[in-house]
């Protein structure tokens, strides 16, 4: 379950020496083919790190042969020597591995403002080439950890070996493999902290970037941990063919969004210090986007989640939130407004419900939110934690 199940793919993690702490803190994703197609999705920050920068321009062409990673230093708001590491980092793959440079994708995260060590990154990416394998992804997925708690993976599998397509051809097994770093500084545009995706099937960089967009929008784009967003977001979707059976655009796009979908909730789970794992979900709005906007607005709001942290159903900061978002931007009428919070309808026409005692916060991690906006036939989930103690503490100590 990795980045090295589907096929054609190697990958390793190894120590560089870019941590204080001395855990491994870079990977190396190799795609063997016999195809090298690529797609990317990054964050929608206007100061992005020097990696996304180098990244958006391999990408662009849809191919790429690796992936590089590191963990302990994010390379962002470090200037031009910044972007002549990322270069370097990108060429010195690209000797080890006979391939271009600019076919090498480049991931960075960790502190911001800092330059990287670039002999230890360099002589990392050495140990990284020599320690790949077709079972290294979970290896890999332990180096880009920062403050996660754990390696976040997934392989999402369709089709079965020998069977027939409606043409006659083998269908075949096909799947999609993947990994992900992420514990705050969760509230993206189109990616999330750094992920990578790999599948075996047959793919048009056309339909890789469909599918990726698609599905990070559904997916990666509705967790809203902080409602901070990083510097260095990075999506990539690499295809190797090396299954040969080529699914059509929505089947790609249905097994990327289920795997995304899959890593999201890891990211939201491993939230940094969170006690619950909290759903909002807007019904009854005139358009997704309007939906969207509601659910980002409850996720946002610090009084709501500091409420769940304390077990307290207080569905006056859900409604409160609620009313912040522009009519323009999802019109309703607040006297219609119906809020639930685990199937209690504690909050009925914008008014006293249920009796919020009902509820008890206290009994399982995850809290579903449920807002009827009674507006039109639109919904969006957004998912988030809640805000607590352990949360601030570790990002008051992020850099000391």
């Amino acid at each position: 379950m990795s980045v090295t199940a589907p096929a054609g793919f190697r990958a390793a993690g190894v120590t560089a020496g870019l941590k204080p702490s001395g855990k491994p803190d870079l990977a190396l994703v190799v795609n063997d083919g016999p195809h090298h197609v690529a797609a990317g999705v990054f964050t929608s920050n206007r100061v992005v790190a020097a990696p996304v920068t180098w990244s958006r321009a391999v990408v662009g062409d849809g191919t790429a042969h690796a992936v590089v990673l590191n963990s302990g230093g994010a390379n962002a708001c470090t200037g031009p020597e910044g972007f002549a590491d990322t270069h370097r980092t990108a060429e010195h793959v690209a000797e080890v591995l006979g391939v271009s440079a600019g076919d090498v994708v480049v991931c960075s995260t960790g502190l911001i403002g800092e330059r990287l060590n670039l002999p230890a990154l360099l002589g990392g990416v050495d140990a990284a080439a020599a320690a790949l394998a077709a079972d290294g992804g979970g290896a890999a997925a332990r180096a880009i950890m920062t403050t996660d708690t754990h390696p976040k993976e997934v392989l999402v599998t369709r089709g079965a070996a020998g069977a027939a397509g409606p043409d006659g051809t083998s269908a075949g097994a096909w799947s999609v493999g993947g990994m992900a770093k992420g514990a705050g500084m969760l509230a993206p545009g189109l990616a999330t902290m750094l992920c990578v995706l790999t599948t075996d099937a047959v793919v048009e960089a056309a339909d890789a970037d469909a599918a990726l967009r698609a599905a990070t929008a559904v997916t990666f784009d509705r967790v809203d941990s902080d409602g901070c967003m990083s510097t260095n977001d990075t999506v990539v979707l690499l295809a190797s063919g090396a299954s040969g059976v080529a699914p059509s655009r929505d089947e790609l796009t249905e097994a990327v969004t289920a795997a995304c979908a899959d890593l999201a909730r890891q990211l939201v789970a491993d939230a940094e210090g969170a006690s619950h794992d909290i759903a909002v979900t807007v019904t009854g709005a005139s358009t997704e986007e309007a939906a969207v906007a509601v659910a980002r607005a409850v996720t946002r709001s610090n009084l709501f989640k500091a409420a769940v942290f304390g077990n307290d159903p207080n569905w006056g900061r859900v409604l409160s939130a609620v009313g912040t978002v522009p009519v323009e931007v999802a019109p309703f009428e607040a006297d219609a407004v119906d809020v639930t919070i685990n199937g209690v309808m504690v909050c009925r026409a914008g008014g006293v419900g249920e009796d919020r005692s009902l509820v008890d916060l206290a009994a399982a991690r995850e809290v579903r939110v449920d807002v009827d906006l009674h507006a039109g036939a639109a919904a969006a989930t957004v998912w988030t934690n809640d805000l607590t103690h352990d949360y601030v503490h570790e990002n008051s100590a992020y850099s000391t």
